[in-house]
C-alpha cells in the first residue's frame, strides 16, 4: 500500500471512530474531515502521528488541535455553505481548510509570521483559493471584512473578545475556548441582535490566545 493509501485509510478511520464514533453528526463535518490531508499539515517528524486522536506541536509554541476538537468546534458553527467565516489563529491551516470546506469565504488570523507563511503556501498547493490570510492581533479581529456568520477562535481567551463580538453578524455564531490551564471550557456564542447567548461546552485545553484582547504575551 503506497504512503498516500495509507494516509486516506487512517483518514478513514479517524472520521469513523473517532469523530462519528464519538459524536459528531454532521455529514457535512464527517465529509470535509475526511476530505482534507491532515498529513500535510503537521511536521515531517509527526506525519505518523497525523490523525492520532490528540494535538501536535506545529513549532512557534503552538499545536494543531486533535482532530475530535476541530470536528466539535466545527460543527458548532452549523455551517451550510454560504457563510463568510473568521477563525483566529491560523496555526497549521488545517483549520481554515476544513472550514473552507464548508463556506463560502474563510478569513484568517495569525500573529506568527513564519506560521502564516507556511499556512499560506500550503493551502494554496491544494487549491484552497477561498482562504484569505492577515498577519496581526487575532483578538481585533479582521474588522475590515466584518460581519462573519461564523466566528471560530482556536486558542483560549480569558474571556469572549468585545470585538469578536461586534464582528458577528445577527444570527451568527461565536465558538471558542474560555479560560486557563486545566479550567479551560468550549463556548458556545449565538448572536440574536445587541443579544448574546452563551452556551458552555466540554472542558479543553488550548494555548492561550494572545492579544490587546486576550493574555498578554510576545510578538
Amino acid at each position: 500500500m503506497s504512503p498516500a493509501d495509507l494516509f486516506a485509510a487512517e483518514r478513514a478511520r479517524m472520521v469513523r471512530e473517532d469523530l462519528a464514533g464519538r459524536g459528531v453528526r454532521d455529514a457535512r463535518v464527517l465529509s470535509a474531515m475526511g476530505r482534507v490531508p491532515r498529513e500535510r499539515f503537521v511536521p515531517a517528524a509527526h506525519r505518523d502521528s497525523a490523525y492520532a486522536d490528540y494535538p501536535l506541536a506545529i513549532g512557534c509554541g503552538q499545536t494543531i488541535s486533535q482532530p475530535y476538537i476541530v470536528a466539535l468546534m466545527t460543527e458548532l458553527l452549523r455551517l451550510r455553505g454560504g457563510e463568510r467565516v473568521l477563525e483566529v489563529g491560523t496555526g497549521s491551516g488545517y483549520q481554515a481548510a476544513v472550514l473552507a470546506e464548508l463556506a463560502a469565504e474563510v478569513f484568517s488570523v495569525e500573529r506568527h509570521a513564519e506560521l502564516s507563511a507556511a499556512a499560506g503556501r500550503l493551502l494554496g498547493e491544494l487549491g484552497y483559493a477561498n482562504v484569505h490570510l492577515r498577519l496581526g492581533d487575532g483578538t481585533l479581529g479582521w474588522p475590515e471584512e466584518a460581519p462573519f456568520a461564523a466566528i471560530l477562535v482556536t486558542a483560549a481567551a480569558p474571556a469572549v473578545p468585545a470585538s469578536l463580538k461586534r464582528q458577528l453578524a445577527d444570527g451568527g455564531r461565536l465558538v471558542l475556548p474560555v479560560g486557563s490551564g486545566f479550567g479551560q471550557q468550549l463556548l458556545a456564542v449565538r448572536r440574536e441582535g445587541g443579544e448574546f447567548t452563551e452556551t458552555p461546552g466540554i472542558p479543553c485545553i488550548f494555548v492561550p490566545l494572545v492579544g490587546k484582547e486576550g493574555y498578554p504575551g510576545g510578538p
